[in-house]
């Protein structure tokens, strides 16, 4: 039996477990993370992904697990967290690096929302091809893919994660689960799946995303699905490269901004929240809370406060 210390953080409600395995690396060293992720995903109702903060050589990391213990490349509201903790626990400055799926990713700390909610931004290098996705030309940017549905105009960009997108007038969610269970289907396309989401234009400088996410299902926000939205918004001509875009989600609000000069890139600055510190048992397959969480009031108020502040502005 195994005990891990652990955090109950979120990213624009995008809500983990997070684990420093810095200080937990023995622990972890002889632990199926699969397995544990499965199990603490479980804990405390339900979560949408476990977060570990790794060594990477004279750098830190993130490694992130969703909840049916696949591990994904990136998280880019998971990376604000393991940034905020790397930061705080071990004086990464200001400005650092993360790495995430072999990937380095510049950090930023920022101005905090109101209430003192701790704020981190994410550089995300965006392609437009990756060998996650074989189907038709068109669909890199505005085009149609009659496999998964014959009236959308998709976009495909990889960000150290595949993502599709389709811009709408209406997000219909009933609509975005059966796209993501489609997608399952259509491995001669997406050979390790993709994040699929449906984003609504309100302005030129407003954005509303919601995301089914590869191996978690429907979740309050995703972060690299916003910076996939924003980015192809402006390839597409709907916003303005190099303008702060404000992009909402169910889970509150993140802002975007994307870059074309020396190479496509979109900065996602959001929220970086602590709710809570537990400690869980873990025996290989099941995980069971120890003692009682220790909660963060304060922390939680603000940032609903500031959620309710974001849906009021609607």
């Amino acid at each position: 039996m195994q005990q891990f210390e652990y955090i109950r953080c979120h990213g624009s409600g995008n809500r983990f477990v997070m684990i420093d395995a810095v200080r937990d690396a023995a622990g972890l060293a002889s632990c199926d993370a699969a397995a544990l992720a499965r199990a603490a995903c479980r804990l405390d109702g339900g979560t949408d992904g476990l977060l570990l903060l790794v060594r990477c050589g004279a750098e830190y990391g993130m490694r992130m697990f969703n909840p049916d213990g696949s591990e994904a490349e990136m998280c880019g509201n998971g990376i604000r967290c393991v940034a905020r903790l790397a930061d705080e626990r071990y004086g990464t400055g200001e400005r650092f690096a993360l790495r995430s799926g072999g990937r380095r990713y510049d950090i930023a700390r920022r101005e905090p929302l109101p209430g003192g909610i701790p704020v981190y931004g994410a550089v995300i290098p965006v392609g437009r091809t990756s060998a996650d996705f074989a189907g038709p030309a068109d669909c890199l940017l505005g085009g149609p893919l009659p496999a998964l549905d014959p009236a959308l105009a998709f976009t495909f960009l990889d960000l150290g994660n595949p993502h599709l997108v389709a811009r709408v007038e209406t997000v219909d969610f009933d609509l975005l689960r059966r796209l993501g269970e489609r997608v399952t289907t259509l491995r001669t396309i997406f050979p390790r799946g993709v994040n699929v989401s449906l984003f609504r234009c309100d302005s030129r400088s407003e954005l509303f995303v919601a995301t089914y996410e590869r191996g978690a299902g429907i979740t309050e926000s995703c972060g690299t699905a916003m910076t996939a939205s924003s980015t192809a918004a402006c390839l597409l001509g709907a916003c303005d490269f190099d303008a702060d875009l404000k992009v909402r989600n169910r889970g509150g609000m993140v802002r975007c901004r994307c870059s074309a000069d020396g190479g496509l890139r979109t900065l996602l600055a959001g929220n970086a929240t602590f709710e809570a510190d537990g400690v869980l048992s873990f025996d290989g397959v099941c995980a069971e809370p120890l003692g009682q969480l220790r909660p963060r009031p304060v922390e939680i108020a603000a940032y609903d406060a500031f959620r309710a502040a974001v849906a009021a502005a609607v």
